[in-house]
């Protein structure tokens, strides 16, 4: 009776051990927990920030995948805070400033994701990417570019794709005027030479707010002459100068587009959405613009002025450098995880991270009529038209960059007004001279 009491007795005192392991508190380490499986069902709190406040259809879906999350996962308490954009950056910075991250937190692609992985407020979601191999592959190609700051490991998934250059036409006007849709240089030319012969303008552009020609225009334009490497080494004053005669010639291409007539007269004094209206309304043939195009004409445009609208890429350079049918832009924001986050919480937090940037939550996005940089078959889906034929373009397209993401501050705004500078006359060697000078000022620094 004695052995046998002694034996209870250990069982008991290992049970309660296993029991005081397993039931620890939230950022306690476990064993065998698997990222994005919910391997643990310990009862944790998580935090997450986003500035997904509004009323539009992508704000209601994030907010909908997280809403989601919480009732697949009871074990899990989300204390979830929708914080409107424009008081979004400031309170981030606030609690970044006294290391106070959230678990999860929304997160812009490159500079501002860069200063938090600087401050060493981040860790990678790596262990998602290795989980889910078929995920992390599908997304198009440079999606993690501005979210890897160290090798094999990455900080977020985009669960956007800011594309800044999409040629919209109106096959209508180009068929009455039995025009080709421009692939080269010189198709656009003759489109636009016979567009102004009829009384139509050749490509609406609203450029009163001077990022739009170089975010629209500039950045594809000039990859086609001088390709991205060329670039990214002039922004770093590594080898190349954007004085040197490529980029002359890529200024020079945007500036016979100007003295050609190709925009319609006082592009630089009314705004984008201006533009688009006149594009919609039949009275020019193109228009250069990005993804929020799509958004804009969805709220504002009838369906039957939207009708005729196709999207395409701008047009290939003979000679030029860089590749034909490439896009400007890059990954938009994606939720990031805080270095402070640990054990079951992490796991829990990883999980949250996957139910909005998995498969299912890029589609729940895309289908809000919101580009993404995953590719997926949105031909069944309630996307509208026009949407889908510029997301079958974007997943088949290179992503190159959009000036501004990469220049300094007073570069960007010294290309900015220096494209509306050619518009009206300029010499494309002060513009390039003054956007070097900048530029090596702030390497310099």
């Amino acid at each position: 009776m004695k052995k046998r009491a002694t034996l209870v007795v250990t069982l008991i005192t290992l049970l309660s051990l296993l029991t005081a392991a397993c039931g620890g508190g939230n950022n306690a380490p476990k064993e065998g927990g698997n990222a994005s499986e919910g391997g643990s069902k310990d009862k944790v709190k998580l935090t997450i920030w986003h500035n997904f406040a509004g009323d539009d259809l992508r704000a209601k879906a994030v907010r909908g995948l997280i809403d989601e999350y919480k009732s697949t996962h009871p074990n899990v308490e989300v204390d979830a805070q929708a914080i409107p954009v424009d008081g979004y950056r400031p309170r981030l910075s606030t609690v970044a400033a006294g290391n106070e991250m959230p678990d999860v937190f929304f997160v812009y692609a490159g500079s501002q994701s860069q200063e938090f992985f600087d401050a060493g407020l981040l860790q990678p979601i790596t262990p998602l990417a290795e989980k889910y191999p078929e995920w992390k592959d599908n997304f198009m190609d440079g999606a993690f570019d501005r979210f890897t700051f160290e090798p094999n490991q990455i900080y977020s998934a985009p669960i956007g794709l800011s594309a800044t250059s999409f040629l919209y036409y109106n096959k209508d006007l180009f068929e009455k005027h039995s025009v080709k849709v421009p692939t080269t240089w010189s198709e656009l030319m003759t489109a636009v030479k016979t567009f102004n012969d009829n009384g139509i303008t050749p490509i609406a552009l609203g450029n009163k707010a001077p990022w739009v020609a170089q975010s629209t225009i500039i950045g594809s334009l000039a990859d086609r002459v001088t390709g991205t490497d060329w670039f990214l080494k002039a922004v770093k004053g590594d080898g190349a100068s954007f004085t040197d005669p490529i980029f002359l010639e890529a200024l020079g291409k945007f500036k016979e587009l100007s003295d050609n007539k190709a925009f319609q007269d006082g592009a630089n004094s009314i705004d984008n959405t201006q533009a688009e209206q006149y594009f919609i309304q039949g009275n020019a043939a193109m228009m250069i613009s990005g993804a929020w195009t799509l958004t804009n004409l969805a709220a504002s445009a009838s369906e039957e002025q939207v009708a005729p609208i196709e999207v395409t890429t701008i047009p290939s350079i003979e000679g030029g450098a860089g590749a034909a049918g490439t896009l400007s832009g890059g990954a938009g924001g994606g939720f990031a995880l805080s270095k402070k986050t640990t054990g079951a919480a992490k796991d829990a937090a990883l999980d949250l991270i996957y139910a909005i940037s998995g498969p299912d939550g890029q589609k729940k996005i895309a289908e809000s009529n919101s580009m993404v940089m995953y590719k997926m078959d949105l031909a069944q889906s309630g996307v509208s038209p026009l949407y889908l034929k510029a997301f079958n373009v974007a997943k088949e397209a290179t992503i190159t960059p959009v000036y501004d993401a990469y220049l300094s501050a007073e570069a960007a705004e010294s290309i900015n007004t220096g494209l509306q500078e050619l518009m009206m006359g300029g010499k494309v060697e002060d513009v390039a001279k003054k956007l070097q000078d900048a530029q090596a000022r702030s390497t310099q620094q």
